[in-house]
């Protein structure tokens, strides 16, 4: 394998063993490795399947859910939108991108756990206003944490890249 890819790769594993220690409820570097993944990873389906593999794999260890259909499908379009990092290249878009996805999974998740969980929000309007004023706290760390990481992340293979000029990635898409 190329160098940038073992980089790549050792980013993703040292960053999703987070999610694994303790940490603030919905502190973890899960959106921001979606987004990383989509922006680094050249090919599609290696670009979905780092950050998918990572939860499942952390999933497995700390227990799965009835909302996973939801929180897989928002970092999916998490990843896709990460691809247009790899177009339009900039802090800016970048920060917006952490915020929006923030806000997607936020929306998407919620939405589900109003949907599967039927115990704790009532089937309606107010119930679902329930649901999203409920995980607010969880909105706050969320956002924190996928802006902190997203920095660390583009962040850390920018610096690698000026240290080892072989990670570096061309505009073509291909190592240099």
């Amino acid at each position: 394998m190329k160098a940038r890819l073992w980089a790549l790769l050792t980013i993703v594993v040292m960053v999703s063993v987070f999610r694994l220690l303790p940490h603030p409820p919905g502190f973890t570097p899960v959106l921001a490795l979606a987004l990383f993944a989509g922006a680094h990873f050249p090919e599609r389906r290696l670009a979905l399947s780092i950050p998918l593999s990572a939860m499942l794999l952390s999933d497995l260890i700390i227990g799965l859910h009835s909302t996973l259909i939801f929180v897989y499908g928002a970092i999916v379009l998490i990843v896709l939108l990460g691809r247009l990092l790899r177009r339009y290249a900039s802090s800016a878009y970048l920060v917006a991108s952490a915020v929006f996805s923030t806000l997607l999974f936020y929306l998407i998740t919620n939405f589900g756990a109003w949907l599967t969980l039927p115990e704790f929000y009532a089937r309606s309007l107010a119930g679902l206003q329930t649901a999203y004023i409920a995980a607010i706290p969880f909105l706050q760390n969320n956002l924190l944490g996928t802006l902190f990481f997203t920095l660390l992340l583009f962040g850390g293979i920018r610096l690698l890249e000026q240290i080892f000029p072989v990670l570096a990635e061309n505009r073509s898409g291909t190592q240099k």
